[in-house]
């Protein structure tokens, strides 16, 4: 299963003070979680074949080898720590559940 995370910054958030703490905290914490098998950031650089902005900035991907655990880790107090700082930068952030088809 993977979860897609599609985001902008909220206003005023310094894009590279985001990007130090996803680099320093965020990945090394989630790629940490035993349900999850991989999990990366990407910075959202255009749209294909358009030059109009893209509507989200940032895109996480984050595989996981199912929801129950997953969800029991990330409802841990330590890493709730994780997740309020992610809502200090994140504004609105959408988390799509995928399926491979």
């Amino acid at each position: 299963m993977r979860i897609v995370v599609l985001f902008n910054l909220k206003p005023g958030v310094d894009p590279a003070a985001y990007e130090a703490w996803a680099k320093g905290t965020d990945i090394p914490g989630v790629n940490a979680l035993s349900s999850v098998t991989d999990f990366t950031v990407h910075r959202v650089t255009g749209l294909f074949g358009s030059g109009v902005p893209a509507p989200y900035a940032y895109v996480e991907i984050i595989d996981i080898i199912g929801i129950d655990p997953f969800v029991a880790q990330v409802s841990t107090e330590a890493f709730q720590k994780v997740a309020a700082a992610f809502g200090d930068f994140a504004d609105n952030p959408q988390f799509l559940l995928t399926e491979d088809l």
